[in-house]
């Protein structure tokens, strides 16, 4: 049984220790999605070292619908944030990147820059602000590979990395954080998709099978499997030549 008081008491004094250790009297620098995860890491942060040493990036690309969420986040804990919209970095970046190739872009490279530019922000801002960047994947997104390599995947120190997303929300509800924000739909703000659509499987689904082993679909079972064999490469350390 997830018990959120506990873990909840207990990440935030790691947080605690890991600033003491990596980088004391430094930021928490945060890329506010609006989305429960960052939600969460930004809530975390600002209990474990006070909200006057958390920094609030939104990046939005263009147009992002769903931005008011963002600003209820950073309104609510009142910290320090910042809006760098992307979308011009994002455009000129193909255009540049297009012009060089014989064939045109491939939809993951579409998908995937605006991550990788978003953490490059957020690594900008961390070095001007004596900052330390948190990742805010969760057990869910990262068993099945479901981030950016370089992108949304890396940051310096990374809370929810062992907790589901299913667990993710009552640990939102724990911090007190408002219940749309703890509820909303996850969605990657680049395909027009929700995780749920994209991934062929619900995060319930997929909680139940990564902490029991229980599943009753057989095909959503071997979806599962094969996703995270396919990128348990995420997780491990870039790959260097043995040289002796």
């Amino acid at each position: 049984m997830f018990d959120a008081k506990k873990v909840k008491t207990e990440c935030v004094e790691w947080i605690k220790a890991f600033f003491e250790n990596n980088g004391k009297g430094c930021k928490a620098v945060v890329g506010i999605s609006g989305g429960t995860d960052s939600s969460v890491v930004a809530a975390l942060c600002a209990e474990a070292l006070g909200k006057e040493n958390v920094y609030g990036i939104l990046m939005p690309q263009n147009e992002q619908p769903d931005i008011d969420y963002a600003y209820e986040l950073c309104e609510f804990l009142g910290i320090k944030h910042s809006v760098i919209n992307i979308g011009k970095t994002v455009e000129g970046m193909l255009e540049l990147i297009e012009a060089e190739l014989e064939d045109s872009i491939s939809g993951l490279t579409k998908i995937n820059l605006p991550p990788r530019i978003r953490m490059a922000t957020l690594y900008a801002f961390s070095q001007s602000v004596n900052g330390r960047v948190a990742n805010t994947c969760n057990l869910s997104e990262d068993w099945i590979g479901y981030s950016t390599r370089w992108g949304d995947s890396v940051g310096d120190f990374s809370p929810l990395a062992n907790i589901t997303k299913t667990e993710v929300r009552l640990l939102g509800k724990e911090l007190g954080l408002p219940e749309r924000l703890v509820l909303k739909a996850p969605s990657d703000g680049l395909t027009g998709k929700t995780d749920e659509e994209n991934i062929g499987f619900s995060y319930e689904v997929l909680d139940r099978y990564i902490r029991t082993g229980e599943i009753e679909d057989d095909e959503i079972k071997a979806k599962i499997d094969d996703r995270h064999a396919k990128n348990l490469f995420k997780l491990k350390p870039i790959e260097a030549f043995p040289y002796k």
